[in-house]
């Protein structure tokens, strides 16, 4: 029997999430943004992305587009992973959300294909909205790769974000790909038993049964996570062996990334 398409589904995001966890490694690579205190990164590149958001000018965005491949490249960041994970991605969704108003905002027409009119502050627009999800996104995906996700939630509490979001952050993380990879598990257990082709009708059944389980299962260890974590201590609290301690390179980085982006809003303007 050939492989049911929600069991594709579940294998490919199941992979996918085994390979950010992958990433990880990067993280701990020798690069510039892995040696800042991760409380400056978030802070610095948040700044950074908030830039991005409130900046109205193309220039303005390519340049800090241009800032977050360098921060990557200095970072020992793959950048052919970056565009395939990260950049095509943003592309095709942000464009597709800007491609209308290439065409219903009036202006001066620059391009046409039949009843379709392309305007200039239409292409500015969606240039602007692009550019931005593109420089917001690699530069929070930056932050994440080159921060251990535990040091991140750390640094993210340290900045009084509250104790339910970080636990919320952390359960999250740690266990989505074990129940995708359990739902992956489950198909091929059952693909396995199995001889010929399945009618449609059964292949909905199968799959139904099969969701019930799984939600099941995602309850029960949620329980016996949450009781294994308080029986050792957890209250909601990021606990490391490492502290972190501001060191003269962090306060110079966290300086650099906060002028930058005071400097970007007000170009952007």
């Amino acid at each position: 029997m050939s492989a049911h398409p929600v069991a594709r589904t579940l294998r490919g995001f199941s992979q996918a999430l085994a390979r950010t966890l992958v990433s990880e490694d990067a993280a701990h690579a020798r690069g510039l943004l892995q040696g800042i205190d991760p409380r400056v990164k978030l802070v610095g590149m948040m700044a950074l992305v908030v830039a991005s958001a409130l900046s109205h000018r193309v220039d303005t965005l390519l340049e800090l587009l241009a800032v977050g491949v360098g921060l990557a490249m200095m970072s020992r960041v793959s950048l052919w992973s970056l565009a395939r994970r990260v950049w095509l991605v943003a592309f095709v969704f942000s464009f597709m959300i800007a491609a209308p108003a290439m065409f219903l905002t009036p202006g001066v027409v620059v391009w046409r294909w039949g009843w379709l009119a392309a305007t200039a502050p239409g292409v500015h627009t969606a240039a602007l909205l692009v550019l931005r999800v593109e420089a917001a996104v690699t530069l929070s995906t930056l932050l994440v790769l080159t921060t251990p996700w535990m040091w991140l939630l750390k640094a993210l509490r340290t900045l009084w974000v509250p104790v339910e979001v970080i636990a919320l952050l952390a359960m999250t993380h740690r266990y989505v790909v074990l129940l995708a990879e359990t739902a992956n598990q489950m198909f091929e257990s059952r693909q396995s038993r199995m001889v010929g082709r399945v009618k449609g009708r059964e292949q909905r059944h199968m799959m139904i049964n099969t969701g019930g389980v799984l939600l099941s299962k995602t309850m029960a260890m949620g329980d016996e996570v949450y009781m294994a974590m308080l029986a050792r201590g957890f209250r909601g609290e990021v606990r490391l062996l490492a502290e972190f301690r501001m060191k003269g390179r962090d306060w110079l980085m966290g300086a650099a990334l906060l002028m930058l982006a005071v400097a970007a809003v007000v170009a952007g303007r």
